[in-house]
């Protein structure tokens, strides 16, 4: 599994997918069918049908991993410095507002590291980081919290009214028609 901007499989995933291979061979070894490995390992025949291939031309170090498919374009020290430039917020890079956005923080990448990112790839790299995507609340500057919560306890509960329960003769639907 492949994905763009350096995701894909984790180191821990990417040993245990090694192990099922090396395992693979072991049966491949022991003459055992493609449907019986398929099922006893939990995965699909065609990648067992794929692992006996690359055994039979290259023995068990065919099966080994290779790495991941492609290392991240910034490393943990970029991004702990995309961080930093981050948290200088939106306007301090010539926004006008300080909300980031995923298409921002692309176009900060690019003018900061000269590295090139796709949107979903940011997302990716910030979800690997431990961002999470978040939408900002929009209140007023003035907003006073105090007389909102007050309104809130108070006010609403006049306007609102009481509750009205079902009662028969209501509009409820809970009893059959009787005509």
């Amino acid at each position: 599994m492949r994905y763009a901007q350096g995701g894909g499989l984790s180191d821990e995933r990417r040993a245990f997918r090694e192990k099922l291979r090396l395992e693979a061979a072991e049966r491949f070894r022991a003459g055992d069918d493609n449907a019986v490995i398929a099922r006893d390992l939990r995965v699909s025949v065609r990648s067992v049908q794929r692992w006996r291939k690359s055994w039979s031309q290259g023995g068990a170090r065919a099966l080994a991993s290779k790495g991941p498919a492609s290392l991240p374009l910034l490393s943990d020290e970029l991004f702990s410095v995309l961080e930093r430039e981050l948290a200088k917020g939106a306007v301090a890079h010539g926004w006008p507002d300080q909300i980031w956005t995923l298409s921002r923080i692309k176009t900060l990448i690019g003018r900061r590291f000269h590295k090139s990112y796709t949107v979903q790839g940011v997302a990716a790299l910030l979800r690997r980081h431990g961002w999470s995507c978040q939408v900002p609340a929009r209140r007023a500057v003035e907003r006073n919290e105090a007389a909102v919560a007050g309104w809130v306890k108070e006010t609403w509960p006049q306007v609102e009214g009481p509750r009205r329960r079902s009662a028969p003769g209501s509009s409820s639907k809970t009893k059959p028609d009787s005509r």
